[in-house]
């Protein structure tokens, strides 16, 4: 049986609710979803893409922790407040990854927590 190993970033803000930044299992990471809180846990701005960066600094600075990198992501999933900032979000997003690009879903959502613009969860594999 594998063993599950929970990952704590200190360059991330705490977790809001009784979950692990990451688990490490296998030769995975799958991060929980990162809000743009900055580790000192304040909202980094209103603006979408200066939220879409903190979001993947937060996942960086996990992944650094677990001995991984954003270039062993190999899936990511972004929830959205408003689709029409879709390509304010890909223009930061572009700026983490190289081709072949992780795979990707985006999806609209009604509310995200700290009624944040953008929250974003990673999959990599262990470097």
């Amino acid at each position: 049986m594998s063993k599950k190993v929970g990952i704590t970033a200190k360059n991330c803000p705490a977790a809001i609710g009784p979950y692990s930044h990451a688990i490490k299992i296998d030769n995975l990471i799958i991060t929980s979803g990162q809000i743009p809180l900055t580790p000192e846990g304040e909202l980094v701005s209103d603006d979408v893409q200066e939220q879409t960066r903190q979001c993947l600094e937060n996942i960086k600075a996990i992944l650094t922790e677990a001995g991984s990198d954003m270039n062993s992501v190999v899936k990511c999933t972004i929830f959205i407040k408003d689709m029409n900032e879709f390509s304010k979000v890909n223009e930061v997003y572009q700026e983490y990854f190289e081709k072949p690009y992780p795979a990707r879903s985006c999806v609209e959502v009604a509310r995200l927590p700290k009624d944040v613009k953008v929250e974003i969860e990673a999959i990599a594999l262990v470097k």
